[in-house]
């Protein structure tokens, strides 16, 4: 669990500027940095971020620096990107081009899910199980019936506030490599919340 925290630097304006210029020019793919697969070093810095304040307008804008970040990617790797309060009500969602599917969607409602019953990150779990699902599946007694309900993929994130216990929202990527998914939130919100 992150321990410092982050206020946001980035205004609407130039959340959506960056959107405009991105579109206009995408540009080359900058590379997404991955995350530890480390588990001590993930509760350290890469678990879950801690905000000043989770508003609908920081939720705005951080989708938006998120879909100005993958446009480049959109054509070979199109994305999801959702952004949703604990409770799931969904705040922020956007393809970042063409080809996306419904598969992505479960994708994003799978990881969401993960985050919210456990409050660590779909990349956390991903490693703390290696991979195993099977694994996670039994060690929590999730039966067959509901095993479609949850994902240990990398690319969703818990957002925390100060003073806060417990998760206030997720932001989920759908479409790239899962440490992809799950590095490009994490340097995004990096680059604009300081």
């Amino acid at each position: 669990m992150s321990q410092t925290v982050l206020t946001r630097q980035t205004s609407v304006a130039d959340a959506l500027a960056k959107v405009q210029d991105a579109f206009q020019n995408p540009g080359e793919k900058l590379p997404i940095p991955h995350p530890s697969s480390d588990i001590n070093e993930l509760k350290v810095a890469g678990d879950s971020v801690t905000l000043t304040s989770f508003t609908t307008e920081d939720a705005i804008v951080l989708g938006n620096l998120l879909l100005a970040r993958l446009i480049p990617y959109a054509k070979d790797e199109p994305s999801i990107i959702s952004i949703a309060h604990a409770n799931s009500h969904i705040v922020f969602q956007t393809a970042t081009g063409p080809g996306t599917v419904l598969e992505n969607e479960s994708w994003v409602r799978r990881k969401r899910n993960t985050i919210t019953r456990f409050g660590h990150s779909s990349w956390y779990m991903q490693c703390m199980f290696q991979g195993d699902s099977d694994k996670f599946f039994n060690l929590f007694a999730i039966g067959p019936e509901k095993r479609i309900e949850y994902a240990i993929a990398g690319g969703g994130v818990p957002i925390r506030i100060k003073g806060f216990e417990g998760v206030v929202a997720s932001v989920v990527v759908s479409g790239l490599k899962q440490e992809e998914d799950h590095g490009v939130i994490m340097d995004v919100i990096k680059e604009n919340w300081k």
